[in-house]
This record gives C-alpha cells, sequence and structure tokens, in this order.
C-alpha cells in the first residue's frame, strides 16, 4: 500500500468530530432548497465526491435541514442581498405564507398514494420535456430543472466560474438590475435558487399558483438573459474569495483537497469547486456569458414540475422559460475516471479526535447488480442504527458517536466509502474493526435475515423520504430523469428490490470489498492524543 503524509495547519474550529453521512450512495437530492435520502439521487450542489467532511457537514452548501426547507444553498445566499429593510421584511412574510402552504402539504394523508402517483411526460411546441405531477391539494407549484456540465466544465485557469454564476442568476435579468430583480420575486412571492455541481448546474423555483404567470416570466429572465453586471459579480466574487481564504486556514478543507487529488489526480473532480484565489480573480463578464452560452441549451436540460397546473398550460410556460436558448451545449468532453486504491493519506494536526475515510470500488447506477451493492450497503453501513458498522464500533466497543457506509455515485466516477471520527489513541483499534468488518462481508456476505428487513424498509421508506413535499417529489422525478430510469420506475421499484437474491448480494459484497482500499487519516501524528 502506498503511504502518502501531509502536515496540515494547526488551527481547527472547536467542537466534536462526527462523519458525514448522507442517503445510501452516499448522494442526496434536493428537495427544492434542500436535501434529503434517496438512493435515486445525485450529488451535487457541491458535494465532495467521497463523504470526507470531518464534522459532518457538506462543504459548500447548506442544505442538510431536510427535504423542503426554505433555505437557499450556501453557494446561492453568499451574503445578503443589498435590498432595503422594507423589501427584506416582505420577503420574510411572503416566505411564511409559502412554508404555512408547505406544512399543510406536508400532513396530508397522501403518502402511500404517492407512490402510484400519475407521472406525465409533456412536450412542448418547440420540444422541452418536462415530466408533471398535477397537484391541486395547495396552491402552489414547485419546478425543479438542471443543466448538464457542471463545475467539471469550469476551463483550466478559470476554476470556479460555475459556482460564481450560480450566485448571479437573481442579481440582474433582462431590463431588471439586481435590486429591481429581487423587488419582483418578492412582488410575485416566489422563491428561486441555482446550484452549480459537479455534473450540472440545478435550478428550482417555487410558488404561488395565481402568481405563475409573473413568477415563470421572472425565471425566464434569469435563465436566458441573465445581466452579470459587474457590481454584483465583484460583490459575490469577494463573499467566495472570503471563503476560499477562510478554507486555506481549515485542516478539514485542507485534507478533502489532498484526499481527492490522492484519489482522482488531475481529473476535473480533484478541482475545488469554488475556485482558487488566482482563479477567481481572473473570472469577467465575457467568461460567464461564454459559460451561460455553452451550458444553458436544451439538449442538455432536464425538468420537472409539480403542483396546482395542468399539462397544457405547462406546455406554454416551457416555451416560455427555455424555448429562448440555444438548441445544443458546446461542453467539453470529462473522461471516466476509477479512484486509485491501494494508498494511505495521512493528514496530521494538533487535535484530540481522528477521522478515518476509506474507499472501495462502487457500482453505476445503471450497473444489474445496482439493487444488490445498494441492500449490501445498507446492511454494511448505511443505516444508521442497526448496520453491522455501528454495531461493532459503536454498540460493542464505544469507539465512536457514528460510523457509516456510502454509495457513491457521479457521472464519471464511483466509489463505496467509509466514514467515521474516534480518539486519537484509538484510531489505530477504530480503523482494525473496521477493517475486519468490511473483510467479513465481503467473504460471507449478509444473512437471509438481515436481507429480507433491508428490503421491507427500503420499499416502506421510499415515500416518506422522497415523496414527502411538492418540491421533494419534483427533486424526486428529475432525479430518476437523470437517471434515464423512466417514468414508471416507482411501479417497478419494490418488485426490483424484491428480485434481488441473497446470492447476488454476497457477490456484490465480494466484487465491492474484496480490493485494498484507499485510506485516509485525518489527526495527530501516530495517534497521539491531545489533552482537552
Amino acid at each position: 500500500m502506498t503511504r502518502l503524509s501531509v502536515c496540515a495547519a494547526p488551527h481547527l474550529p472547536a467542537g466534536i468530530l462526527s462523519p458525514y453521512s448522507d442517503g445510501e450512495r452516499g448522494a442526496v437530492i434536493d428537495g427544492f432548497a434542500n436535501h434529503h435520502r434517496s438512493e435515486e439521487g445525485r450529488p451535487h450542489c457541491g458535494q465532495p465526491l467521497l463523504p470526507v467532511s470531518i464534522r459532518g457537514e457538506v462543504p459548500g452548501r447548506a442544505m442538510s435541514g431536510g427535504a423542503d426547507s426554505d433555505s437557499y444553498s450556501s453557494r446561492k445566499s453568499v451574503g445578503s442581498y443589498h435590498l432595503s429593510e422594507a423589501i427584506a421584511l416582505k420577503r420574510v412574510a411572503t416566505q411564511l405564507v409559502t412554508l404555512l402552504l408547505s406544512l399543510v402539504f406536508l400532513v396530508l394523508p397522501a403518502l402511500s398514494a404517492r407512490a402510484a402517483m400519475s407521472i406525465q411526460e409533456v412536450t412542448s411546441s418547440k420540444g422541452i420535456t418536462a415530466w408533471l405531477v398535477e397537484d391541486y391539494s395547495v396552491p402552489l407549484v414547485a419546478i425543479r430543472f438542471a443543466f448538464d456540465g457542471g463545475t467539471t466544465q469550469d476551463p483550466a485557469g478559470k476554476e470556479g466560474l460555475a459556482n460564481l454564476m450560480s450566485g448571479l442568476f437573481d442579481e440582474g435579468a433582462g431590463n431588471l438590475d439586481s435590486e429591481g430583480f429581487q423587488i419582483k420575486l418578492d412582488d410575485v412571492g416566489a422563491e428561486m435558487s441555482f446550484e452549480a455541481a459537479r455534473d450540472g448546474i440545478y435550478g428550482s423555483m417555487r410558488m404561488l399558483a395565481e402568481q405563475r404567470d409573473g413568477a415563470f416570466d421572472l425565471l425566464r429572465l434569469a435563465v436566458t438573459e441573465p445581466r452579470f453586471d459587474q457590481a454584483p459579480i465583484d460583490r459575490i466574487r469577494a463573499q467566495v474569495l472570503s471563503g476560499i481564504i477562510a478554507n486555506e486556514l481549515d485542516p478539514e478543507t485542507l485534507a478533502q483537497r489532498k484526499w481527492l487529488e490522492a484519489l482522482y489526480g488531475t481529473h476535473p473532480y480533484a478541482r475545488p469547486e469554488e475556485g482558487t484565489r488566482q482563479s477567481i480573480a481572473t473570472i469577467t463578464p465575457d467568461d460567464l456569458i461564454a459559460f451561460h452560452k455553452a451550458n444553458f441549451a436544451c439538449d442538455g436540460l432536464h425538468v420537472a414540475v409539480v403542483g396546482a397546473i395542468d399539462a397544457e398550460t405547462l406546455k406554454n410556460k416551457l416555451d416560455l422559460v427555455f424555448g429562448g436558448l440555444p438548441q445544443h451545449q458546446a461542453l467539453s468532453a470529462v473522461a471516466d475516471v476509477d479512484p486509485k486504491l491501494n494508498q494511505q493519506l495521512e493528514v496530521n494536526y494538533d487535535q484530540p479526535q481522528t477521522s478515518l475515510q476509506l474507499a472501495y470500488p462502487g457500482v453505476e447506477r445503471s450497473a444489474p447488480d445496482f439493487f444488490a451493492a445498494v441492500l449490501m450497503n445498507e446492511i454494511l453501513g448505511g443505516s444508521a442504527f442497526t448496520s453491522r458498522l455501528f454495531e461493532e464500533v459503536r454498540e460493542r466497543r464505544g469507539l465512536a458517536y457514528s460510523v457509516s457506509s456510502d454509495l457513491v455515485d457521479h457521472q464519471h466516477a464511483n466509489a463505496l466509502a467509509i466514514t467515521t471520527a474516534t480518539r486519537a489513541d484509538r484510531a489505530a483499534e477504530t480503523l482494525a474493526v473496521v477493517r475486519e468488518v468490511v473483510k467479513r462481508m465481503a467473504q460471507e456476505g449478509p444473512t437471509e435475515a438481515e436481507l429480507a428487513a433491508t428490503k421491507k424498509y427500503f420499499i416502506g421508506a421510499y415515500a416518506i423520504n422522497n415523496l414527502n413535499s411538492s418540491a421533494a417529489i419534483a427533486a424526486t422525478l428529475l432525479e430518476l430523469q437523470l437517471d434515464n430510469l423512466g417514468s414508471d420506475y416507482m411501479q417497478r421499484r419494490a418488485a426490483l428490490i424484491n428480485a434481488v437474491t441473497l446470492d447476488q448480494v454476497k457477490a456484490a459484497a465480494k466484487k465491492l470489498l474484496s480490493a485494498e482500499p484507499a485510506i485516509m487519516v485525518v489527526g495527530p501524528k501516530h495517534g497521539e492524543a491531545k489533552e482537552e
């Protein structure tokens, strides 16, 4: 095993360290502005390729508060807007109304029925396709869309371009400057957000049905006519730069970057999505205009809509919002990459706890053994309180507060990642226990009882985790499109899970867990615990 070592800055923010875990694939989807668990979810909005954040935060996004939270992503809400106090108060009132309507929707006793919801594939006169679920239980409309590409399309030397652009769509569009756009957005009672992910750029809007004409028109301006004025660029750039400078002093971020570089070398997945001091400084309005033109085009567009709107009306709105875009994207090719395994990276800093990360081979979402791998991972470490890793590491030995395994699925890379944090003087013991649990799973696989219980959970929890609000449904529909699963997937899903055999799960365990992993150890040198 190759061993690498790097000494990080000695300053670490105070607080108990805990590992990051989200979703059975290590992937979450956006339930409007916040994420929830789903094996159909795709990592985006700044999620690292492997769950390497020591404290459990998702770097670069504030989206872990639930499926339908009203908070924007950290990429979109970098700093407050230069609005007057009256406008700000109006925004709060608007959001409270929308939130109350959302809460009404959340308590409606229809979750089980939603698994059999009617999904319409709507195509506009200009050939723009969207998946639609009509729902008139509350007067809201949620739209979620994505353009292929993402931060992997940042040109060399312009890293952070996609991320910066995602913060500028409501900073002026068409004939409206930044403040004018914000005033109009508040007038129609709509919420809008954009996020730049590694493999795509995502957008969302939630609106009151009675104000949908005005809301869709503002979305049209943002998508097709962003202004990229110099003053907003400089303001958002300064906020991004402030975060970059802070990250340069943060051992967590330094460790994450070294980890990704060790795993992916010079591939775009190893680059910081927010860019660097040097790259951010070089970005001009012309760069933003050219990047927008290359990435925002109809052939790379995916759309999902849920709420109080019919198919014919939606067709017109699709043409209104997206019909003015170019027909074809001009994307740079991005190669597939396998994580470099069989290596150990040590990041040393003076802190009482040590974080452990392990990376094994992953599985593509389209692979025939995907569900076998998902079920195996849930038994290994995907379940918060019943997994084998949790039982051995926490329950029996008290080595860590939590431990998890996640299947990480990106467009060009896949991995199975394990993460935990423990006392520095017990790091070696914890790593040995984790590896022994993995080894046993690889050699023996799960039991019939474990598989049966996991299948039952996966089938029963889907509606709660993915269909608990209009925004969550829209996000789920979008991810199903991106994974090419078909609009009838929800009806087929239970049968697909039940069809997985114990032998198939054992084979998946052997295939993924027999490799020598990549390991990162972040903490005091040689596990020397520091007294608190």
